[in-house]
């Protein structure tokens, strides 16, 4: 760990953190006084950083706020988020800092441990499409509840909350379910926390509560649920909204491992219809889920990601003081959990991460006190906290807001104009979903939305190439330039080279002038979803020179959208506009 400096001691200003949610008069992370003496001070801080900018609109902060929410040293927050920069997990430009989805890994691990999400996520979805209505799937964490699955419905008027957003359990219908089960000791925290936080403040997933509720309250709601075996949510959240909730129980414990929730508005279904013309196909959907769980097979062990703090070193040499060495480390121990590996000793963890177990230890130990992990027996598992660190915010990205990064790179690396588009239906036209450009006098100039024919782009053939020629639309094949293909069998034949070279060079057959080079995006099961281009004045570059220095950095940069998108989209989806 980097040796302590005076710039790394936090500036000790009242109020500048708040208590963090479900967890009464404890200040949040950064601020180590309270934290036992195995805490890595760096990790604490770091964790502080996530939370707020978890917390701020669009996950997006200037520096100078940073400094001002966690009370640490600018310096501080200098080497935190450059460190947090180099792992991907956010992206610096300017004074400003913005998550990047690469931090999902953290909640992936969590939800991939958990289990539920995979096995349970299509009986949510099916019975959104049999009711259609929006289906949820949530789990305890402490006197709150954290969404793990949406299935949500598109309308003018939708209703859905972010994966990982955290609720106070008495305004919610899966609450009284969870509190059902909950201690004397976790209805004391739980008053304490209504005691100290009456408007809800610390919860930023949900509007101010306007009215309070005596305690009592939520007291009869929850004996009800334990009674009756369901929950409504009659307007609690906000005027309109109203939910009807089910546990679904652990088959070994017989406990509440997550609740289904049918979620509506009063426009179309007041809470006490729910019950009556929607509970009963919940509680058959919970059925289904809770048989799933009963003869899920054990997940495997798969291959343990050895080694994933090897490049700490070399970090370090690279950026010197701007890398925190021991906050990359501590956060590496998150992603060593997964489907196959739900709970870790001390030393499993040091054998995944390629960490010293001393350092694995104490890893573990700053996770615990910040609730991140729980231990049992000499054994950790992550809690749904880990969903705080950049989940809810990240869960909501699209592809467009994905590749915006890597695209103006490309851009500036080239100095050429660069785009990402889609197939549109029937499938004759491409769409701009993304741009980026530079400032040349002459430049390509395609505004984001605008459509072209598929057949004349690199763009659209490589999008054409990748459709199964049964499912494929051409269109009238019009002579655009003297260049363009417009015979079916010609253009069928390039589409086939193109498919096998993995990449598309137009030359002059859009737009005279115009030379143009694409390479697909693929998603997760291998299926090209969409493309990017380089578009170029053929007086830049000859078609050699586009192959020989354009398509290397052309597909490096496919290759880094796509990373990014297999992380944000493997337990939500991705948007592809």
């Amino acid at each position: 760990m980097p040796a302590k400096t005076t710039q790394d001691t936090p500036r000790e200003e009242p109020g500048d953190l708040q208590p963090e949610p479900g967890d009464p008069g404890r200040l949040g992370a950064g601020r180590p006084g309270d934290a036992p003496p195995e805490a890595v001070t760096p990790l604490l801080r770091g964790i502080a950083v996530l939370r707020r900018l978890t917390d701020a609109p669009d996950g997006t902060l200037s520096l100078s706020a940073l400094e001002r929410a966690t009370g640490l040293a600018r310096s501080t927050v200098d080497r935190i988020t450059s460190t947090l920069a180099r792992m991907g997990y956010v992206r610096v430009d300017g004074r400003d800092v913005t998550l990047a989805p690469r931090l999902t890994e953290l909640g992936n691990a969590y939800l991939a441990a958990l289990r539920l999400p995979s096995l349970l996520s299509a009986h949510a979805d099916a019975l959104a499409d049999e009711l259609d209505e929006s289906v949820s799937l949530a789990v305890a964490d402490r006197d709150g509840i954290r969404f793990i699955h949406q299935a949500t419905r598109r309308r003018a008027m939708s209703l859905s909350f972010r994966i990982g957003d955290l609720l106070p359990a008495e305004r919610t219908a899966p609450g009284p379910l969870f509190a059902a089960e909950w201690t004397r000791q976790d209805w004391t925290a739980w008053r304490e926390r209504r005691s100290a936080d009456p408007t809800d403040r610390t919860f930023p997933a949900v509007p101010p509560r306007e009215h309070e509720a005596p305690d009592t309250d939520f007291e009869h709601r929850t004996a009800d649920a334990a009674r009756n075996g369901w929950a409504l949510d009659d307007q609690l959240i906000e005027p309109g909204l109203v939910a009807v909730s089910v546990p679904v129980r652990d088959p070994v414990t017989g406990r509440t491992a997550c609740v289904a929730s049918v979620v509506s508005h009063t426009s179309r279904h007041t809470a006490q219809d729910l019950r009556a013309s929607l509970l009963p196909h919940l509680r058959t959907a919970v059925s289904a889920m809770e048989n799933t769980l009963r003869t899920a097979p054990p997940p495997s062990p798969g291959t343990s990601p050895s080694n994933l703090a090897t490049w700490t070193t070399t970090s370090k040499q690279e950026l010197g003081r701007d890398f925190v060495e021991s906050l990359a480390r501590g956060l590496t121990v998150l992603t060593a959990f997964d489907e196959g590996r739900p709970e870790l000793t001390q030393s499993e963890v040091a054998k995944a991460t390629g960490l010293a177990r001393a350092t694995a230890r104490r890893a573990l130990l700053t996770y615990e006190h910040e609730g991140l992990v729980r231990a049992e027996e000499n054994r950790f598992r992550l809690t749904p906290r880990v969903l705080g660190l950049g989940f809810p915010p990240l869960s909501r990205t699209t592809l467009p807001r994905i590749a915006q990064p890597h695209l103006t790179a490309l851009a500036h690396r080239t100095q050429e104009s660069a785009s990402l588009a889609i197939l549109v239906e029937p499938g004759e036209e491409i769409q701009y979903t993304a741009r980026a450009s530079t400032p040349r006098v002459m430049s390509v100039n395609i505004t984001v939305g605008t459509r072209l024919p598929a057949y004349a782009t690199s763009l659209g053939r490589v999008l054409l190439a990748a459709t199964p020629p049964e499912h494929r639309t051409l269109g009238p094949l019009r002579p655009l330039t003297p260049h363009t293909i417009t015979d079916p069998s010609t253009l069928t034949r390039a589409l086939t080279t193109i498919r096998s070279q993995g990449y598309a060079l137009v030359d002059e057959e859009w737009e005279e002038g115009l030379r143009s080079l694409a390479v697909p995006v693929h998603d997760r099961t291998g299926a090209t979803i969409a493309a990017v281009n380089i578009s170029t004045h053929v007086s830049r570059h000859t078609t050699d020179s586009c192959r020989a220095h354009l398509l290397p950095a052309l597909r490096e940069t496919a290759t880094a959208i796509e990373t990014d998108l297999h992380t944000a989209g493997r337990f939500t989806p991705v948007p592809l506009t």
